[in-house]
C-alpha cells in the first residue's frame, strides 16, 4: 500500500522537480564542474594498453526526493541516451516513507518510476512503468511482477523483462510507454522446448532482423524471433545443442542466485547453468550468451537455414570469466567499446568489471571493487557503452545505483 501511492507520480512532476536536485552540474566530457572520481584498477596484460575510467559522480540528475530501487536492466540508445529498469518494490518503507500514507519522512523519499530515460547529461527524458502500461490476459496484466532486463532498439522501442513469478513474457513499447506486443504469456510456460512460451526471460536484444532473448531463470536456453511477427526462428542451449538440464522448479527464489549449493561453477558443463543471464550481439554479428552460473560466456555464429533447435547455427568458443568464483559468480553481462577493441564483462560476485580483448579474449585488467562509494559495486549486475566509449553500470542487491565510468586515457 506504502508504494502504490509513489507510482501514481506523474511524468509531469518528476521532470519538473529535477531542477531542484542538488550535487555537481550536468555531466559531460569536457565540462570542469564533473566530479570525476579515481576508480580502483588492475592492469594484469602489460604489453597490451588497457582503457582507465574515472566514475561521474554527478551522474545521473536524479529529482531530490526521488530514490532508486534495484536496476536489473541497462541499455543505451542509438542516440547515446541511457535507460535503465529498475524496482520500485524492492524498495522499504524506510527508504520510501514519502510514499507512505500519511507520509513517515518530511523530504525524501519516494520510488522513481520502473523505466526512465536519461538524456547523455544525466537528466530524464522519459519516465513510466506499471501495470496500466501492459494489457491484461485472461485478468492478469503482462506487467512482468519483478522486471529484469531492458534494451533500447534502434527503431526507438524499448523491451522488458521479468523474472519474477509467472514473468514468463517480454514486452515490447514506444519510448513514452505505449505497449506494441508481446512474446509468451505470463502464468504460461511449457519448458525448453516451447515454441509459444517462455521461463523467466533474463534479457532482450532487437537488432531489426531478429529478436534475441536469454530464457534463463526457469528455462535454459536462448530464444531467437523474426522481428517481423515474433515467430520462432530457432532456438538453443549450451554450445549450440538443443537444451538441457533441465527447467527450474517455479517460482524463482532469489536466494538461488546467490547460493554454491548446486556444487559450484562448471565452466566446461556441456548445458547452461541455471541462470542464462544475458544475450548481445557484438561486433561481427556474433552473439554472446552470458552462462552466469558456469562463469562462462559462450560465442555463437549464425550460418543459415533455420529451425527449433540449433539449425543455422554454430558455437564459436568459450570465454571463462574468474572460473573459481562461487556465489553470485562472475559473468553477469557484457558490451563492447565503440571501435570493438575491448569487451567488457560485469562480474557480480567479484564486483569488477573485466576489460578483455574483444578478438582474443584474453583478459587485460579490471576496474571496481566491492563498496558502496562512486567507482565500487555492490552486486553489480548490467554493463553498457555509448558511442564515446563512456561505460554505464547497474546495481541489484543493496547496490541499487546506476554508475557512468568516463574514459580518460590508456594504461600502457
Amino acid at each position: 500500500m506504502a508504494l502504490r501511492r509513489s507510482l501514481r507520480l506523474s511524468l509531469g512532476a518528476l521532470l519538473g522537480s529535477v531542477a531542484l536536485c542538488t550535487g555537481a552540474s550536468v555531466s559531460g566530457q569536457g565540462d570542469p564542474e564533473v566530479a570525476l572520481v579515481a576508480v580502483e584498477s588492475e592492469h594484469l596484460a602489460p604489453s597490451v594498453p588497457m582503457p582507465r575510467f574515472k566514475a561521474d559522480a554527478s551522474w545521473p540528475r536524479l529529482p531530490s526526493d526521488t530514490i532508486l530501487g534495484q536496476i536489473p536492466g541497462l541499455s543505451v540508445g542509438p542516440d547515446d541516451s541511457v535507460w535503465i529498469v529498475q524496482r520500485p518494490n524492492s524498495l522499504d518503507m524506510h527508504e520510501a516513507g514519502l510514499a507512505a500514507d500519511p507520509p513517515t519522512t518530511l523530504s525524501c523519499c519516494r520510488p522513481a518510476p520502473h523505466v526512465i530515460n536519461f538524456a547523455p547529461d544525466g537528466t530524464i527524458r522519459h519516465a513510466w512503468g506499471g501495470e496500466s502500461h501492459a494489457p491484461e490476459i485472461g485478468g492478469t496484466s503482462q506487467w512482468p511482477a519483478n522486471v529484469h532486463g531492458l534494451f533500447a532498439a534502434r527503431d526507438g522501442t524499448v523491451w522488458i523483462g521479468g523474472n519474477g513469478k509467472d514473468d514468463h513474457v517480454v514486452l515490447q513499447f514506444t519510448a513514452d510507454g505505449r505497449f506494441l506486443r508481446q512474446f509468451g504469456q505470463r502464468g504460461k510456460s511449457e519448458g525448453n522446448a516451447s515454441s509459444r512460451y517462455l521461463g523467466n526471460p533474463s534479457d532482450v536484444f532487437a537488432d531489426g532482423d531478429s529478436v534475441l532473448v536469454s530464457d534463463g531463470y526457469i528455462n535454459k536456453r536462448i530464444v531467437q524471433l523474426k522481428e517481423k511477427d515474433l515467430s520462432l526462428l530457432r532456438f538453443w542451449g549450451a554450445y549450440g545443442a538443443q537444451p538441457g538440464g533441465g527447467t527450474r522448479a517455479q517460482p524463482f527464489d532469489q536466494s538461488q542466485a546467490a547460493s554454491t549449493g548446486d556444487g559450484g561453477a562448471d565452466p566446461a558443463s556441456r548445458a547452461f547453468g541455471d541462470i542464462v543471464h544475458c544475450v548481445e550481439r557484438g561486433p561481427e554479428g556474433l552473439i554472446y550468451v552470458c552462462d552466469r552460473r558456469n562463469n562462462r560466456i559462450q560465442v555463437f555464429r549464425e550460418t543459415q537455414g533455420e529451425g527449433e533447435a540449433s539449425g543455422g547455427l554454430e558455437f564459436v568458443r568459450d570465454i571463462v570469466i574468474a572460473p573459481g568464483t562461487g556465489g553470485l559468480r562472475s559473468a553477469s553481462d557484457v558490451a563492447f567499446s565503440p571501435d570493438g577493441t575491448y569487451m567488457y564483462v560485469a562480474d557480480m560476485a567479484n564486483a569488477k568489471v573485466w576489460i578483455l580483448g574483444r578478438e582474443s579474449g584474453e583478459v587485460i585488467g579490471n576496474f571496481g571493487r566491492v563498496g558502496r562509494y562512486p567507482g565500487q559495486f555492490f552486486w553489480l549486475h548490467s554493463v553498457a557503452v555509448d558511442s564515446r566509449g563512456n561505460v554505464y553500470t547497474t546495481e541489484v542487491g543493496s547496490g541499487r545505483r546506476v554508475q557512468k565510468f568516463v574514459p580518460v586515457g590508456l594504461i600502457r
